[in-house]
């Protein structure tokens, strides 16, 4: 692009600029066959400091980059407190960022969230994430053939150049897993996991709704211990738990989560959910006027979707890198498979994993899982 019209970065301040931050994407990708808009609805809720548990403990600005009165891209900068405790590393983060195929603008907007960051004393930046690593994480770089799944982004194939160009660095990429067919386990994996099942050494019982939040405690509990020395790794918070416990409640029954105990202990668990996005896809992002009638219907009538993600599982650390923890890890996958494919769900996605995490995706691998996106992390230094 060569318009030469100089680019005017505006903090969003009121609701006619939030809603042209929300709607923004929808240009960048009117024709991109694999996008799936999010709904407005959503998002709007996603970026209010009173509805986000994320505000609790960060703060955040949002930024539209316009070409005379024509928004061209977007982006945040935030903070997360819960992070700085934890790393002392005075890295501060962008996310949300959308734009069009023009260099002045990537620069533009990634300057103003580097500039807010460091007026307040940040001296990295790092993203995108929307807003935590626990949320939206990652710049897709491979796989734009296919639609994205529920809570995971999109992106156009232009970002990584735009955004490498401006100074950023990868720092990590993050793999999603496609798992076509819902395999069974390899039959020697699964010779183990009977010889302990029947021994009674490991047992597995699925989520029970009626005690949600008792649950989510110790779902939460296992995954905090699990992925505590993972990179930039930050805890879910109470208040995070009960906000994912109001939207679980809404769309997954109790065999979509599984939990193992070991010698009577909770030990590894997984989530997953039903991909929304096929239930969606031709909203356009809105759910009035009768989208919403379409939405109830489909998910309590229509059937299971043909596709779920597991966005959580975890096997508590001091089994990790055993024997023992192999096996948890292979009956909570094996539990949610089976129940999965017995509803008639044709596929499922694992995401994300983090590349340099070689036993987990190793697992994965060794079940049928087969990487087939990559979303990146950046970091650069601001001053």
């Amino acid at each position: 692009m060569n318009d030469t019209t100089a680019i005017d970065i505006r903090p969003v301040r009121n609701g006619r600029l939030l809603h042209a931050f929300i709607r923004l994407p929808h240009a960048i990708y009117a024709d991109d066959p694999a996008w799936v808009p999010p709904l407005d609805f959503d998002m709007r809720q996603r970026l209010s400091r009173r509805h986000n548990p994320f505000f609790e403990h960060g703060e955040a600005e949002y930024f539209l980059a316009f070409r005379g009165e024509r928004p061209v891209g977007r982006i945040t900068a935030q903070i997360n407190r819960l992070h700085l405790e934890r790393y002392h590393d005075d890295i501060g983060f962008f996310g949300f960022l959308e734009g069009v195929d023009d260099q002045a603008v990537f620069d533009a907007l990634l300057d103003a969230a580097a500039r807010w960051l460091a007026e307040r004393g940040m001296r990295r930046m790092r993203g995108p994430f929307n807003f935590s690593i626990n949320e939206e994480s990652g710049l897709l770089v491979d796989g734009f053939e296919h639609p994205p799944v529920i809570l995971m982004g999109h992106a156009r194939p232009y970002y990584d150049a735009r955004v490498k160009a401006a100074g950023l660095e990868k720092v990590m990429d993050l793999i999603a897993y496609d798992y076509p067919g819902l395999q069974p386990v390899p039959e020697a994996a699964a010779r183990l996991l009977r010889r302990l099942l029947d021994k009674g050494t490991i047992t597995v019982r699925p989520m029970n709704k009626r005690r949600l939040k008792e649950e989510l405690d110790l779902i939460m509990d296992i995954f905090n211990d699990a992925w505590s020395e993972n990179w930039g790794f930050v805890p879910f918070t109470p208040r995070e738990i009960r906000k994912m416990g109001e939207e679980l409640r809404l769309i997954v029954n109790d065999r979509d989560v599984w939990i193992a105990h070991y010698k009577g202990e909770p030990a590894a668990m997984v989530v997953t959910i039903p991909d929304i996005n096929e239930i969606i896809r031709d909203f356009r992002g809105r759910l009035l006027p009768f989208n919403w009638l379409k939405l109830i219907y489909r998910l309590k009538f229509a059937g299971p979707t043909t596709a779920v993600r597991m966005p959580l599982m975890g096997v508590r650390r001091r089994y990790q890198n055993s024997a023992i923890g192999t096996a948890l890890a292979l009956a909570v996958i094996d539990a949610v498979r089976f129940h999965q494919a017995g509803r008639g769900v044709k596929r499922g996605e694992l995401s994300w994993i983090l590349e340099t995490n070689t036993r987990v995706r190793h697992l994965i691998e060794s079940v049928g899982g087969v990487p087939y996106k990559t979303y990146r992390i950046y970091e650069k230094p601001i001053t």
